[in-house]
């Protein structure tokens, strides 16, 4: 069913809804779309509306394997019918879909799409829950949730592209849920909430501000053994999937309602809640990292470390780790939890302004009428970069301007949110980004250390642990295969050098090539002039990533490498390898050798150990790379 726009559209206007399948009506008859490649076109710039779309998101929607030659083409044909579909705006009848150097722009109303309207509702939703106005917050916040028909967008997520706008969509909506569960709750109304939240935790039940809600819920209605049993059963699951306990503030919410009746139920949960995530969703594979998340979390909940770094080289599932971490964090940054991506997806690096115009947009959203968000500041000091420029690796970065840049520490020191900035390619870049005071903190994941960067807390990811490597593999073609040849098994995770992403690849590889024994395939990885051909799974290439980590090294070091990697290091290297390979002198094998430790193309001791006696390592799959290069 296609609800109408809360606010009437002019007759004739065509109403597009994304939260559910993709569906257009006009004067309250549906209209059709067209073909499967059409539709996905149209559902991707509705999913970023009023925004420029590159050419090629388009196209990787359409055609996330191989386009044809014919692609460009093909999507000016699906555009035209996306023009005809949305008629013309303004007086002056201008297209709908315009194209300029940042792409094809849509543009559109609230009044013509369910997710504007629905952003308009809960941005006035929770500007009423802040000014003390609960009913008028729940009723809002309802009438944005009725605008959610299922998962957005259900019909279109087998194309990549569609379904991660999909997850972020319905990320947006479960934070709008418990929102209004929240306000619901506080107004002593929790039982119209309990049937709705038993749903979403059972297909969330890692979203710890869903369980304490439905807690809170059964606790209100006088269903306390219920509630407990939320609790318990959500205890549990952390400790078998993850080896954590649940956080502070639910362990200590469980201890109230053991001591007291029907009446105990938070004070202000609306406004102890997080006020807005946008986090693409938590990595369905992730594996292993037990360690290293139990000290991210740790470290994340101290008030005393406002930066953490997660280094490793590519493939080492940095982004997984922190992600991983901010998702089960929601309650302990009640001002939201942010992710921002900081390259583009040609791997170029974006500027520090346009993050911050991301940020302040992000935390202006979700902070309605709030002083000190950065959004408007923000976007025009980034409004001066063209967003499809590239900055290569050895320029000289634009900085924040001053008064966009006083803006963002003004926001952080008032709020308490967390922030991921993602695949940052230097110190530089983020310097004028992280907080000087106040208690929000901030996870960088990148390939070098970022050793300029002080005072911070470093995690270094490595390879998996075999078993961590098998498991993985497992999850991608089921145990009952790996059963039949553990051996091979364990073959090809080593041959992948046991990084998360070239198992997973691997593993993707190996779940539509039914029939390759694994046996055969840990020969083929285990050919060195083979093995990059054999990462490849659909769009997702372990040759590209290390190309992209390749571009980021300075030409010394690219040379550097490429001698460290021939195969007389094969099994690691000592500095007097270096030296010899090198063609060099001690003091100058060492300056090389830790300049490539600081890059993250080179793995030394994670113990102290003088320089002659440390055995280093070029990642075999990158090692692999270097050598293509060089004899390429």
């Amino acid at each position: 069913m296609i609800r109408p726009p809360a606010r009437p559209a002019p007759t004739g206007t065509v109403y597009f809804s994304l939260l559910g399948p993709l569906t257009a009506v006009r004067d309250g008859r549906p209209l059709p779309l067209g073909p499967r490649k059409q539709r996905l076109v149209l559902a991707t710039l509705l999913a970023r509306p009023n925004t420029p779309v590159p050419v090629d998101v388009l196209t990787d929607a359409v055609w996330p394997d191989d386009p044809p030659r014919t692609a460009r083409k093909n999507l000016q044909v699906y555009v035209s019918a996306a023009r005809a579909l949305l008629g013309s705006t303004g007086d002056d009848g201008r297209d709908r879909v315009v194209h300029g150097c940042g792409g094809y722009r849509l543009t559109i109303d609230e009044g013509e799409l369910d997710t504007l309207r629905f952003r308009s509702l809960a941005r006035a939703g929770r500007a009423a829950g802040e000014r003390g106005d609960l009913r008028t917050a729940a009723r809002l916040l309802r009438e944005a949730l009725d605008l959610w028909e299922g998962p957005p967008l259900n019909d279109l997520r087998d194309s990549t592209g569609v379904a991660e706008e999909a997850e972020r969509l319905e990320a947006r909506c479960l934070t709008v849920y418990e929102d209004w569960a929240e306000t619901e709750i506080e107004l002593g109304r929790a039982a119209v909430t309990v049937d709705g939240l038993r749903d979403l935790v059972e297909r969330h039940p890692l979203r710890e501000r869903l369980r304490v809600a439905w807690m809170n819920s059964l606790h209100q209605s006088g269903r306390q053994a219920e509630a407990l049993a939320v609790y318990d059963d959500y205890r549990q699951l952390l400790a078998r999937e993850l080896g954590l306990e649940p956080s502070p503030a639910m362990a200590s919410l469980y201890r109230a309602m053991l001591g007291r009746g029907r009446t105990a139920r938070p004070a202000a949960a609306g406004r102890e809640a997080a006020h807005g995530t946008a986090l693409p969703a938590a990595p369905r594979d992730f594996t292993g990292r037990r360690e290293e998340l139990r000290e991210l979390l740790a470290l994340l909940g101290s008030p005393d470390e406002r930066v953490v770094v997660v280094s490793g080289p590519a493939g080492s599932g940095k982004s997984a780790l922190a992600l991983r971490a901010a998702h089960l964090l929601g309650d302990g940054f009640p001002d939201g939890r942010f992710h921002v991506q900081v390259r583009r997806e040609d791997g170029s690096a974006r500027t520090p302004a346009e993050v911050l115009g991301e940020l302040g947009w992000l935390c202006g959203e979700r902070a309605p009428g709030g002083s000190g968000v950065p959004a408007e500041s923000a976007v025009t000091a980034a409004s001066a970069v063209p967003t499809d420029s590239a900055v290569p690796a050895d320029a000289t970065v634009p900085a924040v301007s001053q008064g966009a840049g006083d803006a963002w520490q003004r926001w952080l020191s008032l709020h308490r949110a967390l922030i991921v900035l993602d695949d940052v390619p230097d110190e530089a870049f983020v310097r004028g980004l992280l907080p000087r005071s106040g208690p929000s903190s901030v996870v960088l994941t990148a390939r070098g250390q970022l050793a300029g960067l002080a005072p911070v807390h470093r995690i270094a990811l490595g390879a998996l642990a075999d078993g961590e490597a098998l498991e993985l593999l497992a999850k991608l073609i089921g145990p009952g295969r790996l059963r039949t040849d553990p051996a091979a098994a364990l073959r090809i995770v080593r041959a992948c050098g046991a990084l998360p992403l070239a198992v997973g690849v691997g593993g993707m590889r190996l779940a539509v090539l039914r029939h390759l024994p694994l046996a055969e395939y840990a020969d083929r990885l285990g050919d060195p002039s083979a093995a990059l051909d054999e990462l490849v799974a659909g769009d997702i290439s372990v040759r590209l990533r290390m190309a992209s980590g390749w571009q980021d090294l300075s030409a010394d070091d690219r040379r550097a490498l490429g001698r460290l990697a021939g195969p007389a290091q094969e099994g690691g290297f000592t500095l007097d390898g270096a030296m010899e390979a090198l063609g060099c002198g001690e003091r100058a094998a060492i300056r090389t050798v830790e300049s490539l430790i600081d890059a993250g193309a080179v793995t030394s001791p994670a113990g102290e150990v003088t320089a002659h006696a440390a055995l280093y390592e070029v990642p075999r799959l990158l090692c692999l790379y270097a050598r293509e290069r060089e004899t390429g």
